[in-house]
């Protein structure tokens, strides 16, 4: 039998985390929501049944409302197990001489600042189950993109992961890295059908947490086939 877990989620409300709480849930895991938007994520715990999860609505870059979720979470479920740091943004203008500053600080906050506040408010909770703090990188974290300052921002992440996991091996937890190539998400203006689909990264996420506690699953690559 796996362990039930119970993991917070960021992002929550659509893409990658909503389809993570939906495989999550399905498996057994109960799950702690958040994202901005209050409606979509009742809708979801509608869904879902209030036993398995709870939905909070926070700005992710807001350490003082982030602490809550977290505070809010522990409080119903007694623990927590798993961290997935998934909230995340791109820009509409690429390249750097013609980018713009205004997106890329706005970037910054969600993409890096957000992913540090959510590891700072969660690591003492997950050190007292040996729990397992999980990211979304990508494709762009890991090969060079002309400009792209996204790109920049999830070679942070990557890095992050990278030091993470190893922080985390002192006390026996796992850290695992998602670094997926373009998925079909509302992150785009027009649909992208050919390319990975939300579930399966959530279901590369369900992978990493169900595997054995003898085995971290440092990273997870994926890239569509086509």
């Amino acid at each position: 039998m796996i362990k039930q877990k119970i993991v917070l989620i960021t992002g929550a409300s659509s893409g990658i985390g909503e389809a993570t709480a939906k495989t999550l849930v399905k498996s057994g895991h109960k799950v702690i929501l958040t994202a901005r938007r209050q409606e979509k994520l009742d809708n979801l715990v509608a869904m879902l049944g209030e036993d398995n999860a709870l939905a909070i609505a926070a700005d992710a870059t807001q350490f003082d409302a982030l602490e809550k979720v977290v505070t809010a979470g522990i409080n119903k479920f007694g623990r927590l197990d798993v961290a997935f740091a998934n909230a995340g943004t791109g820009v509409t203008t690429s390249g750097t001489e013609q980018g713009d500053p205004d997106e890329w600080s706005k970037l910054i906050d969600i993409n890096i600042k957000a992913l540090l506040w959510t590891a700072k408010l969660t690591l003492a909770h997950l050190r007292e189950t040996k729990g397992h703090f999980i990211l979304t990188s990508s494709v762009a974290g890991r090969t060079s993109h002309k400009g792209s300052i996204y790109g920049a921002s999830k070679w942070f992440a990557y890095g992050f992961g990278q030091n993470l996991a190893e922080e985390m091996a002192q006390w026996g937890g796992r850290c695992t890295t998602i670094a997926p190539g373009m998925v079909n998400t509302p992150f785009f203006d027009e649909p992208k059908p050919d390319k990975l689909d939300p579930v399966d990264v959530a279901e590369a996420v369900l992978f990493a947490i169900e595997a054995e506690q003898r085995c971290s699953v440092r990273e997870i690559f994926l890239m569509p086939t086509h």
